[in-house]
């Protein structure tokens, strides 16, 4: 039998903008367990929750002071675990984030450490190096008695020093907290940055941000961090009913990616590079083909991504809900396992927001940037279903929302819900098919799908049933689904 997270399709909840369960704006704990059924109905098999733990919220919750428990904004402890319980009982799995780069400044570890005390915890130097942050500026802050300390993130996120033994300790401790309490595995955050190499070495160059993901940096993807992957999988397989870690890692190349996914580390790794391949049928095919390859090479899925949290919404990216419908068939044909962002189900797009109610603080220390158009609250209703959402849900979305679209032939909805139940009878490799350039045309087993990415009209001539289409199959911008008896 199939391991489950091997062709799994996993929805992501950003928990403050999902759904508000208690009025005051924020979504929480409560309010994704309102909409479990939402989420079963729509035919996905599991849920990744990002971080509800206790926190200043200056990054959102990804600056941790305790990941044993609940921030008073999301709910209690006691409600995380009926989440989890009600989420088994619609029959989802649940999966949670955990961050183990980073702790908050207001971390008690941390706190320690600026009074001088445990400071091996975390990375002070006498120096700082020329290492910049994510977010944008130097990413060492000084403290009072004159040394510097490592964040590669906001100020208020001092990384953690993994050559510690009680770090490492503190985090397997974690893990089985959580698994404890039933959870069906971790999405693991920067996955590929635990790990700094020996005497912290220059770069000797800037905007380094822009390398990450693209070739190498000393401070990202360093080797040492497979040694921590395996311990975490061997916690994770001392537990029943196959819990899973996903890694959001970047690496400079997929041949790198694969290295966290191999038979015992992670399960998954975020295909970043399929993520940011342009609406271009060539790149497409060049960047599938080069994913299933180096994931088959260690006996890995590969996943598909099209938005998530930290990204501009794929509406937006890629120019027209008619691209992002087509992309939605595409990679939801695609064999492996597949991530739908919250709100990609009904086409939203990016949100430009005026810049006094930008939160984000990657966009206040680096202006320009910033995550949070793609972080805006969910439309449940056509007046949006929020008393006074934390970022506004703009008026225009009144057609976009759930109550617009639930039962409404041919919306973004109802197309993502109706691909994910036919979704579950593929099987098989995928084998590509001669087409018209432009295009794609690919089979696995009995089932067919062709995709126009040009703006021309294109007849691919299939004799076969037509399952499922995001416009008039052959259209500009568009996506089919086929059963077929004989491959062209």
């Amino acid at each position: 039998m199939t391991a489950w997270w091997r062709n799994a399709v996993i929805y992501q909840v950003y928990v403050r903008s999902f759904a508000d369960g208690d009025g005051d704006g924020v979504g929480d704990l409560i309010g994704v367990r309102d909409r479990l059924p939402y989420l079963a109905g729509l035919g996905v098999d599991a849920v990744w929750l990002t971080p509800f733990y206790t926190s200043p919220m200056t990054d959102f919750g990804y600056d941790v002071t305790d990941h044993r428990d609940v921030d008073p904004l999301f709910g209690t402890l006691a409600d995380a675990k009926a989440l989890i319980d009600e989420a088994h009982g619609h029959g989802l799995r649940v999966i949670v984030d955990i961050v183990p780069n980073h702790t908050s400044s207001a971390h008690p570890w941390f706190q320690q450490a600026l009074r001088g005390e445990r400071r091996d915890r975390y990375i002070f130097r006498d120096r700082p190096n020329d290492w910049e942050s994510i977010f944008g500026g130097p990413a060492w802050t000084r403290v009072a008695d004159g040394q510097w300390y490592l964040h590669l993130f906001d100020p208020t996120q001092p990384d953690l020093n993994w050559d510690d033994t009680e770090v490492r300790g503190e985090f397997e401790s974690i893990l089985r907290f959580w698994l404890d309490l039933g959870v069906d595995g971790f999405r693991v955050d920067v996955a590929h940055g635990m790990v700094k190499p020996p005497g912290l070495p220059d770069i000797g160059r800037g905007n380094q941000a822009r390398m990450v993901g693209n070739e190498p940096v000393p401070f990202f993807d360093n080797d040492g961090v497979h040694d921590i992957h395996r311990s975490w999988r061997r916690v994770l397989d001392s537990y029943p009913g196959e819990r899973i870690g996903v890694a959001e890692a970047w690496a400079p190349t997929p041949e790198r990616l694969a290295r966290y996914v191999r038979p015992d580390e992670l399960h998954q790794a975020f295909n970043f590079h399929y993520l940011f391949t342009p609406w271009d049928a060539a790149a497409l095919r060049e960047v599938i083909d080069s994913s299933l390859a180096t994931a088959t090479s260690v006996g890995a899925p590969t996943t598909w991504v099209l938005s998530n949290h930290d990204v501009k919404r794929h509406v937006t990216r890629y120019g027209s809900l008619a691209r992002a419908r087509a992309a939605a068939l595409l990679t939801l044909a695609l064999p492996g396992s597949a991530y739908v962002y919250q709100g990609e189900e009904l086409g939203l797009p990016e949100v430009e927001l005026p810049e006094e109610l930008c939160r984000d603080p990657q966009r206040l220390r680096d202006p320009g940037s910033g995550r949070d158009g793609c972080r805006v609250p969910l439309p449940w209703t056509r007046e949006s279903g929020w008393l006074d959402p934390w970022l506004p849900i703009p008026a225009d979305w009144a057609g976009l929302s759930v109550a617009a679209q639930e039962g409404v032939p041919g919306s973004t909805l109802e197309l993502y819900r109706t691909a994910l139940r036919l979704r579950r009878a593929f099987e098989g490799d995928l084998t590509w098919h001669d087409s018209p350039e432009g295009t794609l045309v690919f089979s696995r087993g009995g089932f067919l799908c062709t995709v126009n990415l040009t703006e021309t009209p294109v007849d691919f001539g299939v004799e076969g049933e037509l399952l499922l289409a995001s416009d008039e199959p052959g259209a500009a911008d568009s996506a089919a689904w086929w059963k077929v008896k004989c491959q062209p």
